[in-house]
Parts: C-alpha cells; structure tokens; sequence
C-alpha cells in the first residue's frame, strides 16, 4: 500500500538538535487543495464536472483538471474555451458561450462547492507538522488559493481544527488586481506578513499556474507533483495504484511543473523541509530567486 511518511523534526527542540539553519529566509506561501489539504486536489476537480453536467455540458476530470490553480471564474471561462466544450454548448444552446454563461456556471458551481468543500478539508500527510516546523524556524506562513472567499470560509475552520492554520489567508476573488498567474495574492501575503524581501520567499503550489504566480512574485518556488493535481489520485486511489503507474504520474507532473519554471519539485509537503534548507543555504552563498 502506498503511502507519505513526513521526515523531518515535528517539534522545536528537535529541530534545534538537528541544526536546522533556513536564514535568510522569512516566509512559505502555500497553495490550498493538493498542497496543504484535498490530497489528489478531488474537490474542486468533481465539482466542475457537477456543475457543468446540470447544463448538459460532459467534462472528462482530466478536462476539468486543465486550468487548475485559476480562480474559479477563470476556470469556468478557460474550459468554455476548449474546443469539444465549445462544440457541446453551441450545439446545447445555438450559440458560443459567453461571459454571461461563465457566471451563469459560477453561480451553480458555488454552492456546490461550498456544500462539499469541507469533506476533503483533511490534512496532506505531514502538513501540520510542516507548519509547526516552520514556525520553530521563526518563518512566516501564508497562503493563497484559487478558491473563492465564501469557500475558504467553510474550509477554514475545519483545516484549523486538524491543524492546518497559516498566518494569512488570500481567496482568489478578493483582490481587483486578479487571481493567478499574476502575483498579486503571493504579494499580498508578503504585505499581510511583513515581509522584507520577495527573494526571502518561498511559493509551494501542485499547478503551473501557482508556480508562474510565485515566479511572477520574485520567489523561490517550490512544485508538488504527487500529492496534487498533476497527478491527481484521491487518497484512496493512491493507497491502491501500482507503483509503476504512480511512478509514471510522478514523472509526468514533475516535467510539467519544472516546464513551468519550478525551482524544486518534491512529491509532497512531507518532502519540502529538505528542500528549503536547500534553498537557505544558496541563499547565504549569494543566489536570489
């Protein structure tokens, strides 16, 4: 059976004893489903093909998973733009989708979502831990996600309740600047967090979008291919896959997510207290994002 084990210090004494250095850094920003919760990132990617099929619209998940990473409105829009989506909502309806039809699909997907979020609201393995070990480092924690306020609502309290509590929270509707692949919710956090230097950063996300949006930034980035949605096997999926496929998902999604520009990319969060000392250490040789 497969499965993630985290191997690193949980606690502050033991990271001391292990010798931990992670300066010049000051912050992580973490993306939400398939990197710190929703292992496989199973939520929004279902809930698309709900919502499109009540207008008779069929998405494969492997459709539903292409623009992930962008708000959900963005998201909407770019699947209307793909071809055989397009076909099927001329020939549903006579005529190209419009915006009027993104919002028309935005406003039965929210509900949705927001009815369903919580049940994939679990911790990736090794998330809590992670943030407890940052913390121990004295290093900010952020985080930012394609997901509308009114959802990160329902799923706040419930990560928090299963430990997953970062210090800033952006949800991808709430800035006018726009969502990803700009930087603007990266950056928000760096104002939210007192952050003095973008470079003394580090933007973890399991999409291109959320990698593009960290380079945009000026940030170290860090990519997750199996725990995300690159890769997107639910947790039970996972367990039960044959390591040859598993391997072979993994290769795929760590090529993309290194396409995209990605300085680093681990198979999860359990990996990525290696990959910052990593980071640290060309940091205090002279090397910027």
């Amino acid at each position: 059976m497969n499965s993630i084990q985290a191997p690193f210090p949980a606690t502050p004494s033991a990271a001391a004893s292990a010798g931990t250095d992670l300066s010049p850094l000051q912050a992580v920003i973490f993306d939400w489903a398939g990197t710190l919760v929703d292992f496989g990132s199973v939520a929004p990617t279902q809930i698309f093909v709900e919502a499109f099929a009540t207008f008779g619209i069929t998405l494969t998940l492997a459709q539903a998973r292409g623009p992930m990473g962008l708000s959900k409105w963005d998201h909407i829009h770019q699947l209307l733009q793909e071809a055989s989506i397009a076909a099927q909502w001329q020939t549903a309806f006579g005529r190209s989708p419009t915006d009027a039809d993104v919002d028309a699909i935005y406003a039965r997907f929210m509900p949705m979502q927001i009815a369903k979020v919580g049940e994939f609201s679990a911790p990736i393995a090794g998330a809590p831990e992670l943030l407890t070990w940052l913390r121990a480092q004295g290093l900010k924690v952020g985080s930012c996600s394609g997901y509308p306020r009114e959802v990160l609502n329902q799923l706040l309290p419930q990560a928090a309740a299963a430990g997953i509590a970062p210090d800033h929270v952006v949800a991808g509707d709430e800035l006018l600047a726009g969502g990803r692949p700009g930087p603007y919710m990266a950056l928000a956090n760096v104002l939210a967090l007192g952050i003095s230097d973008v470079r003394a950063c580090v933007k973890v996300d399991d999409t291109v979008p959320g990698i593009e949006e960290g380079l945009n930034a000026g940030m170290w980035t860090v990519g997750l291919s199996l725990s995300g949605n690159e890769v997107g096997y639910s947790p039970e999926d996972f367990a039960q896959a044959p390591q040859a496929e598993v391997n072979a998902r993994v290769a795929v999604a760590e090529a993309k997510l290194k396409k995209a520009g990605a300085h680093h990319v681990v198979r999860s969060v359990a990996e990525l207290p290696a990959v910052l000392q990593q980071i640290a250490a060309v940091m205090r040789m002279g090397a910027l994002a």
